[in-house]
C-alpha cells in the first residue's frame, strides 16, 4: 500500500503503512508518531525507543485509525481517477 492522506478534524495527516497494521504517521511535514492496530476499534501508540505498545488509550490516535480503516476500504480506483483528472 502507497502512503496517502487523511483529515481529522482540521488537522491533516501523511500515512506511510509499514506492514503489520503498523503505520508512521507525519503531521505537519514531521514524523509524529507510529501506530498499530489493536483491535478492531483499539490503536496504539508505538514507543519510538523500543517499538513496543503504549497500553493507553489515545483518542487522537484511535480517530487517526478509523481514518486509515475507512480509507482502506474506499476504492483506490477512484482516488486514482481524481489524481488524473
Amino acid at each position: 500500500m502507497e502512503p496517502f492522506d487523511i483529515e481529522v478534524g482540521a488537522v491533516n495527516y501523511a500515512v506511510f503503512p509499514e506492514g503489520n497494521d503498523t503505520y508512521t504517521i507525519f503531521k505537519n511535514g514531521t514524523e509524529y508518531i507510529q501506530i498499530q492496530k489493536d483491535t478492531s476499534t483499539i490503536w496504539l501508540k508505538l514507543d519510538y525507543k523500543t517499538d513496543m505498545p503504549i497500553f493507553e488509550e489515545n483518542e487522537e490516535v484511535n480517530l487517526i485509525g478509523q481514518q486509515i480503516e475507512a480509507y482502506k476500504q474506499t476504492p483506490q480506483d477512484d482516488q486514482e481517477e481524481d489524481v488524473l483528472d
